[in-house]
């Protein structure tokens, strides 16, 4: 007899399975339409044909939002389409507001592309702390392996997922204060940084529409509007680059647990011509000594 949880996991994998099927057979079925070959589409994509292939069946480490919207525009997609497609590879609606966002991002230099893509498949997951490539929206463009573990028991959500924009997630996550650790201390780092943004990018309409949500919630615009003023007085407004700041972060890995936490930028030129800013997130104990082997040795299991 199988155990309650050993049910619920077969479930779970039995539903993986059928959406991944449904997902082939709506793939082909809209390449079949448009009389497309999987290298025509691979090229539109800018991927290789057997790159292309390995999507067409499913066979993807992670399905982000921007690959997703990505495929959807190579396919030729309608907005009824795209949501079909979402429901099939990630099982949750699309976010209208950053198909805009990404298409605002792509550089339009093929080279430009070339390199972004070779930074991702290599160079990140060659890095074992927890790091990720954001735009000034600190909508999340790259992610590594280690950074897609800690956020590996996060349930779906809408519009505020880890992988898909930084400070939404540490805003509106109902599961974020259980991975940020004295979670209001990192609101107010974010609600500070949310407000530097703006000041720079003031027009900007997915900044603009994270501080309508803020104000949405009575809890956050108090914090906007009245703590988070005084806090810049003695923190200043950059999340980032004020590495002796240490927050702290419960790692989902019992044996790595409660660390502390440094947000520290290095960006390298080639990624900052593209208006991108590369962050690690810098785990040490209690007592400010850094984790990186530990991290490396759990990590390399959970990948």
């Amino acid at each position: 007899m199988r155990t309650e949880a050993e049910l619920t996991d077969f479930g779970e994998a039995l539903a993986a399975e059928l959406r991944a099927k449904r997902l082939q057979h709506f793939l082909k079925g809209r390449r079949d339409h448009l009389e497309l070959s999987q290298e025509e589409v691979a090229e539109r994509l800018r991927i290789s044909g057997r790159a292309y292939g390995n999507w067409e069946r499913g066979r993807v480490k992670e399905w982000t939002d921007r690959k997703l919207y990505s495929l959807a525009d190579a396919l030729k997609m309608s907005e009824f389409q795209t949501a079909r497609l979402f429901l099939y590879a990630v099982d949750r609606a699309p976010q209208p507001e950053l198909r805009a966002m990404f298409r605002r991002g792509l550089p339009a230099d093929p080279a430009a592309s070339a390199f972004l893509d070779d930074y991702e498949n290599v160079m990140m997951d060659a890095l074992s702390l927890p790091t990720f490539v954001i735009d000034h929206r600190w909508g999340v463009r790259m992610a590594n392996k280690a950074y897609r573990h800690l956020f590996r028991n996060v349930r779906a959500h809408s519009s505020a997922m880890p992988s898909d924009n930084f400070l939404r997630f540490g805003l509106f996550h109902p599961d974020a204060p259980a991975v940020l650790v004295d979670h209001p201390k990192w609101q107010l780092a974010m609600l500070a940084q949310l407000a530097s943004s703006l000041e720079r990018h003031d027009a900007d309409p997915v900044l603009q529409a994270i501080r309508r949500e803020v104000y949405m919630n009575p809890a956050l615009r108090d914090a906007y509007l009245k703590d988070m003023p005084d806090w810049v007085l003695g923190s200043g407004a950059d999340l980032v680059h004020h590495e002796s700041s240490v927050r702290e972060l419960r790692h989902p890995d019992p044996q790595v647990g409660l660390q502390g936490c440094r947000l520290v930028e290095e960006t390298p030129r080639s990624l900052q011509a593209l208006g991108l800013m590369r962050i690690t997130l810098v785990l040490v104990d209690l007592e400010g000594r850094c984790m990186a082997g530990r991290v490396r040795s759990h990590g390399h299991h959970a990948a």
